[in-house]
């Protein structure tokens, strides 16, 4: 009898406690409605989460929360609750969340997935040491170098525009972090670094793969079972394996007096300063590259589809870069200063398509006390870039009609540079935003992105670089009409990349036709210093361009 007692009440007892599982805490900010168990999971996005999250925001406001099972989200989509919250708490909120996914596939060493640890700032410290204005200037030659390229690859097989942008933003940050270049897309390095990427970031989109943190079995489901497991072990053989050879080449370099002075030269110099051993070095330099060149890249292919989709923008920007530089040289970086139209285009393309819609999730360290109300420690804080700063749906959303009304920009679902002309951040005249800063594309609080100093470099050169140089007008469709690209046609996954999009390119004139060809030619010997060890078709590839 006392056994069946005590197995009712421990019955009961569950119950209640599955009752409470997956509920919204009185003291969480509002959310949709839950379900026992699994909280909003049933709901969760599986892809473009942050279209989702845009229409909750249009319901439960600019701050609300998520239950995932057990676990608690939080959404920000005010920009005031960013500035607080990120920055001025975040001491409180620079954690990430615990995700077994990344950890499986980077042994809890990749720099922008880590948790708040000693490791993490060890990791942290070393790249703001080699990625500081000063340090970054000093490649500004190789960055003008490979834009040259990017212009001639442009002018002489423009269709391959798309793979043309990729090699140059992967040549650039390889060059700067191992000291080699990749003169060709098919270049070794760059095509095994653009697949393990698009691996990595399928895995990491929002919804991709089960809950695993929040449902601890699911690490025991055998692999034939699971594909998500495939999957990791995929990803993180070909992560190991662009990493670690890229590493190892440049310890190689090293050791045969061949230096010229790349960042992980000095990381490999510098390495019991820094506390790092090499499966630490090894994942450092990969973080760096995942941030240097999926986003450039995919920043500027979204460039070239907007100036093909607005030729009113193109058009306006060719005329200020002609007034500015004249027509018997290019662009230099100084110039930017004087071009204020094509600094609003760089915080338009941000805004409009910002690379990162949802960044990558924070986590509290720490209960936080905001608003009246309690953010529990471990709750995973997703930022939605998309609702801050675009404030607009695909235009099949049932939504459209009222975020048509915008709160902070007028016609917010258009690309209009104007817009940062006439106010400091882009604003509809009159409206106060002075916590909406430009920058804040680059991540936020403690977890600000390293490399912001080198991405801004790459942005301004190839923005001048290409407005300058060409004409972008649409492909014509079978009946002979324009056929503008889609600006809503992006791939899934936790960067905004672009699908390959139909764009007719060339050169304004043969002047700068000709000055392309000539610029390429007086980089040669910046480029020479980062050939060592090309492989065969990569010098074929060379002789060919250069003879």
């Amino acid at each position: 009898m006392a056994f069946l007692l005590a197995l009712t009440a421990g019955l009961v007892s569950l119950f209640l406690w599955l009752r409470k599982v997956g509920a919204r805490e009185p003291t969480l900010p509002p959310g949709p409605p839950t379900v026992p168990i699994l909280g909003n999971l049933y709901d969760f996005p599986t892809e473009f989460p942050h279209y989702r999250f845009t229409e909750w925001a249009r319901q439960y406001g600019g701050l609300y929360s998520l239950k995932i099972g057990p676990g608690t989200a939080i959404v920000i989509t005010n920009v005031a609750d960013v500035n607080e919250l990120m920055n001025k708490q975040s001491r409180a909120t620079a954690d990430r969340p615990h995700m077994h996914i990344a950890d499986a596939v980077t042994n809890g060493l990749n720099m922008g997935m880590a948790q708040y640890t000693e490791q993490w700032r060890t990791h942290r410290k070393a790249a703001h040491t080699i990625l500081m204005p000063q340090a970054v200037a000093r490649h500004l030659p190789i960055q003008n170098a490979e834009a040259m390229q990017l212009l001639q690859d442009l002018l002489r097989r423009p269709r391959g525009f798309y793979n043309a942008i990729g090699r140059y933003a992967s040549s650039v940050i390889l060059s700067v972090l191992y000291g080699t270049r990749a003169p060709r897309y098919e270049s070794p390095a760059t095509a095994a670094f653009f697949k393990a990427q698009h691996e990595w970031e399928c895995l990491l989109e929002p919804g991709a793969t089960p809950p695993i943190d929040m449902i601890p079995l699911l690490k025991y489901v055998p692999e034939r079972f699971a594909k998500w497991k495939r999957n990791v072990r995929k990803t993180r053989d070909l992560q190991r394996a662009v990493y670690f050879g890229l590493l190892d080449k440049t310890k190689e370099r090293m050791q045969s007096g061949e230096a010229n002075g790349s960042y992980m030269e000095e990381i490999l110099a510098r390495k019991q300063e820094f506390g790092l051993d090499y499966e630490n070095i090894g994942y450092l330099g990969g973080a760096l590259i995942e941030g240097g060149a999926g986003s450039t890249a995919s920043y500027l292919q979204s460039l070239l589809m907007v100036l093909t989709a607005y030729p009113n923008v193109q058009k306006k920007a060719q005329e200020e870069v002609d007034r500015v530089v004249g027509q018997s040289r290019m662009p230099k970086l100084e110039d930017l200063e004087h071009m204020p139209y094509l600094r609003a285009i760089t915080l338009e393309l941000h805004r409009f398509r910002p690379v990162a819609p949802l960044m990558i999730p924070h986590a509290t360290i720490t209960p936080v006390e905001y608003k009246g109300y309690t953010i529990p420690a471990g709750t995973t804080i997703f930022i939605n870039a998309c609702e801050l700063l675009s404030l607009h749906l695909p235009p099949q959303s049932l939504l459209m009609i009222l975020l048509r009304i915008g709160e902070l920009y007028d016609d917010p679902e258009t690309f209009n540079p104007d817009r940062y002309v006439l106010t400091e951040n882009g604003t509809k005249p009159g409206v106060d935003a002075p916590d909406l800063k430009p920058n804040f594309i680059f991540g936020v609080g403690r977890r600000v992105c390293p490399g912001v100093h080198l991405a801004q470099n790459s942005v301004n050169i190839n923005v001048m670089n290409l407005v300058w140089a060409f004409n972008y007008t649409a492909e014509n469709d079978a009946a002979g009409r324009p056929e503008p690209p889609d600006v809503w046609n992006y791939h899934k996954g936790v960067l905004s990349v672009p699908k390959p999009f139909k764009c007719k390119i060339t050169p304004r004139t043969p002047a700068k036709a000709e000055m392309i060809e000539r610029g390429l030619a007086e980089a040669t010997e910046t480029f020479e210093k980062f050939e060592y060890g090309l492989e065969h078709e990569d010098k074929e590839f060379v002789e060919r361009a250069r003879a």
